[in-house]
């Protein structure tokens, strides 16, 4: 039988040279992309095993319709929203995720999606073997 064996979020983002910034503070980096007639209109970003894509919108991206969040799990979790702060991202406070990880912090794109980053160790959920 044929499984999945990997998920790689596609998002649609105004401004792919902005949203390509903001998560290059989470350590993302472009491994491809696609313009036309010099203009980028799609990427592909990694770090590690992390992937996503991006491609520029049609239409305005409104942050109110984002019906997703992405989780982030990463080491030095206190360091990376240090970082986050330092460069104007404005991420919330580390807070007790309920039912979600013990350590979180809440942070949005330039597009108004939805980041919790949590600790790598919780990259099992709880109460999974």
């Amino acid at each position: 039988m044929a499984t999945v064996e990997h998920l790689v979020p596609f998002v649609h983002v105004r401004d792919i040279a902005r949203s390509c910034a903001f998560y290059a503070l989470f350590g993302f980096a472009v491994r491809n992309s696609y313009d036309i007639e010099g203009d980028r209109v799609w990427c592909w970003l990694q770090r590690g095993e992390a992937r996503l894509m991006l491609a520029r919108a049609e239409e305005p991206v409104v942050a109110a319709q984002q019906a997703v969040l992405f989780y982030l799990y990463v080491d030095g979790l206190e360091a990376l929203r240090e970082r986050l702060e330092a460069a104007g991202a404005r991420p919330g406070p580390i807070e007790h995720g309920d039912p979600g990880p013990d350590r979180e912090f809440r942070v949005a794109d330039p597009d108004g999606y939805c980041l919790m980053v949590t600790d790598a160790a919780a990259v099992v959920p709880p109460g999974a073997a």
